[in-house]
């Protein structure tokens, strides 16, 4: 099989998103199937004219026999040409809906929902990476039931952390730095915890700018800079020492449409503390660690307290957690699971 996959540039980008893409096209290629990684140009998901002219010019650049395979972030650029995508067959892999992102006026949330509501009923397959995400596509967006299949990602077989080795409790999130990801809402919980001996490390592209300066003028507002460590983008050697060293993962995210980074740390035996925003909340099984709703700071916050300085509650949860990254989806059969959707489609 020929496929194109479409993402918006850079490819390359540290994210759980384009980490399950670039894991895809290496199964993919790895089955003898031929990938070609298409990168569009401008902005995303809320597309500008740069955006639009670079779907079209990929539309026109890629041959008819090729199954085309859009990123959902670069999809909504192409909901000019959405008769054009119709009749190639063309595959829509749906992280989340964009329409869902926290950070944009309502103006431009609507927008990108009636794109989606445009685009996605009329895609040969919907290939989204949760069932909650799933099951929201036809509700939301009128999709056809029929036409969406599931594909969670995958985990790789990793070793156990070992932890900092105190004193205090050193904590990981692992994230880009958007407001999705709740990183505001994580350091204000954490700043009411000042009287426990804690460290925070936040690994993620600072993607949106504006942000990322917002939230290290936050860490000095709470007078808990001194404990934080924004560490930008990490490379996966880099990563792979924060994980082994750390103690507690956490993340407030407002939606997730899996949340793969905490996979990542049930894999390696970490206690988590998140909050319950889409698909993540199925993922942490109970005694694994501490939930709280989506931006419910003070909830957050007192979940947390305890993990933080009872360390025999942070051995109990890591061991349920070990046994729960041990039985999550391998990333071995991902792509043979993914291109079955894909034929499903041609179907």
């Amino acid at each position: 099989m020929r496929i194109a996959l479409v993402v918006p540039a850079p490819f390359s980008t540290v994210s759980g998103g384009y980490g399950y893409d670039r894991r895809l096209v290496e199964g993919f290629r790895g089955r003898g199937h031929e990938v070609e990684v298409l990168e569009l140009d401008g902005r995303h998901p809320l597309p500008d004219a740069a955006a639009q002219e670079s779907a079209r010019m990929l539309l026109d650049a890629v041959p008819g026999s090729t199954r085309l395979l859009i990123d959902g972030l670069g999809l909504p650029a192409f909901a000019p040409f959405v008769d054009e995508l119709e009749s190639r067959a063309a595959v829509a892999l749906i992280h989340h809906p964009t329409a869902i992102e926290p950070g944009f006026t309502d103006e431009e949330r609507e927008e990108l929902r009636q794109r989606e509501t445009l685009l996605f009923p009329r895609m040969a397959r919907l290939v989204a990476t949760s069932r909650l995400t799933a099951d929201r596509l036809p509700l939301e967006f009128g999709a056809a039931p029929g036409k969406i299949g599931v594909v969670e990602p995958g985990t790789d077989a990793a070793p156990r952390s070992h932890g900092s080795g105190g004193p205090g409790c050193a904590i990981l999130s692992v994230a880009v730095l958007v407001p999705r990801k709740g990183h505001d809402v994580l350091l204000r919980a954490l700043g009411k915890l000042t009287d426990l001996d804690w460290t925070l490390t936040i690994a993620g592209s600072p993607r949106d700018p504006v942000h990322a300066q917002g939230l290290v003028a936050l860490a000095e507002e709470l007078n808990i800079a001194r404990r934080v460590t924004f560490a930008g983008e990490v490379v996966q050697k880099d990563l792979e020492a924060l994980y082994a060293r750390s103690d507690l993962f956490a993340l407030a995210t407002h939606w997730e449409g899996y949340g793969m980074a905490a996979a990542e740390a049930l894999a390696r035996g970490l206690p988590l503390a998140i909050t319950a925003g889409g698909a993540i909340g199925d993922l942490v099984p109970i005694g694994a660690g501490v939930i709280a709703p989506p931006g419910d700071i003070a909830s957050l916050s007192r979940a947390m307290r305890r993990p933080i300085y009872d360390l025999s509650l942070r051995k109990a949860m890591a061991e349920t957690a070990w046994k729960a990254g041990q039985s999550l989806p391998r990333w071995t059969d991902r792509a043979d699971a993914f291109i079955a959707e894909i034929e499903q489609a041609a179907a």
